[in-house]
């Protein structure tokens, strides 16, 4: 077998393979001659049918086997043959050869992985973000749980901020129903934003029974494009306005949420202790995120487009699911509105892979261990989740990839210079929501 380089084009490679047509030959006689001991055919005992026959019948289609055969195990002795380190699916293309000629050819082309040379991290800073629970912080999820708990009770006055109000309404525009602009008995808290701008300012002092026109504009960046930046009517017909009524905190509380002893108290100290994992959970994600960044950002090389083009296939996959899309019903998307996106997670599967790789890192079996412990700590039998996770390999090698990035940025942070940045935990836990206060 002779292997030729024939062009290289960033990570391209096109190599042209050329094997002995007598190999090829002597195969497809082997292959032929184990054919005439099986196959059955008129006039002939079985085992007993001469190979000419067979030949005859059978053998283009067993040189097409063969050359398929041939194809693939040449293409891989080249690859190790040449050292290369194939990124995708090669395409394979026949080569005009002379008649009689004595080597059959093809050329492949395929990418290659890039050579990544890690860049030095000595000058580089990473910011480490760090935070804790207040009082404050734990008074204000205990009232997130009580409003979550409120019941509504009917008044008998105008509506105020706060309130709900039960209604029918019909949207229309220039006179004409839209669809989707219409509900029955719908209940609306008002001061809660989930309509249109405008919407629930103008219910504030309706009473039960009144009926009311109220005229709004949808925004110009509506997600119905054909309502953006439309002005619109709505018809109000009100069937009850009610205000709410929050529980008390005291022990009949804290069993709603499973505490059998020590009432009060120890909700908000399971409260804490699980708001303290989840603040430990996202600070660990903003760290790597800020390795990642920094990574990116010191690291310039190309990454194969096979690779891309699977990675975006990923990620519509992935968005159908979400959107619980039925298998074939799939919208076309464009590749585009998914390529910086998959450019970002190729680019980063390939440095932590070398990073790995360069440093020998292997999962810490004790940093293995507490994440499983800390995900399990939520369950009723922590101890038998933990079992669950050690006996499914599956899940197990879920988690040492998970153990594994962590060790990446603690790596990275052990080469640059950590900048450590304190944000409350408001911040730390909703940052669009701050973002829109400020």
């Amino acid at each position: 077998m002779q292997v030729t380089e024939e062009s290289v084009e960033g990570l391209q490679r096109t190599i042209k393979i050329q094997v002995p047509t007598a190999d090829i030959d002597s195969a497809v006689h082997k292959k032929l001659q184990s054919l005439s001991k099986e196959v059955r055919l008129n006039g002939f005992r079985p085992g007993k049918v001469p190979i000419q026959v067979v030949r005859k019948r059978f053998g283009g289609q067993v040189r097409q086997e063969v050359l398929g055969d041939v194809i693939n195990d040449s293409y891989q002795k080249a690859l190790t043959q040449e050292n290369y380190r194939p990124a995708g699916m090669p395409s394979i293309e026949p080569v005009k050869m002379e008649e009689g000629a004595e080597d059959f050819a093809y050329t492949a082309t395929f990418e290659v992985y890039p050579e990544i040379e890690l860049a030095n991290l000595s000058d580089a800073t990473v910011t480490k973000t760090e935070s804790s629970i207040e009082e404050s912080d734990l008074d204000e999820m205990m009232e997130t749980l009580r409003e979550q708990r409120k019941v509504w009770n009917e008044v008998d006055r105008a509506s105020e901020n706060g309130d709900q109000v039960v209604m029918d309404f019909v949207g229309s525009i220039d006179g004409e129903e839209f669809p989707g602009g219409s509900a029955k008995e719908a209940p609306l808290e008002l001061g809660s934003n989930s309509m249109i701008p405008g919407f629930e300012d103008q219910l504030i002092g309706v009473s039960k029974g009144d009926e009311k026109t109220i005229t709004v504009n949808f925004p110009d960046n509506y997600r119905a494009t054909d309502l953006a930046g439309k002005e619109a009517q709505f018809q109000i017909t009100v069937h009850a306005v009610k205000s709410s009524e929050l529980p008390e905190v005291n022990d009949e509380f804290a069993r709603e949420f499973g505490i059998e002893e020590g009432g009060v108290e120890s909700l908000r100290a399971d409260i804490k202790s699980n708001m303290q994992r989840e603040l430990n959970q996202t600070l660990e994600n903003k760290d790597k995120q800020a390795v990642m960044d920094l990574l990116l950002e010191k690291n310039d090389f190309s990454v194969p487009g096979s690779l891309v083009t699977e990675e975006i296939d990923r990620l519509k996959k992935q968005l159908a699911d979400q959107m619980q899309v039925p298998e074939g019903s799939q919208p076309e998307l464009d590749d585009e509105m998914f390529r910086s996106d998959a450019e970002r997670r190729v680019k980063l599967g390939l440095l932590v892979a070398e990073i790995i790789k360069s440093h020998e890192l292997k999962p810490d079996p004790d940093k293995v261990r507490s994440t499983i412990e800390s995900m399990a700590a939520s369950y009723e039998d922590p101890q038998q989740v933990v079992d669950y996770y050690y006996s499914n390999r599956e899940y197990m090698q879920n988690i040492e990839g998970l153990v594994l990035e962590q060790q990446v940025s603690e790596w990275v942070m052990s080469q640059a210079t950590v900048q450590a940045r304190e944000l409350p935990f408001k911040e730390v836990m909703n940052p669009d929501k701050q973002n829109q206060s400020n």
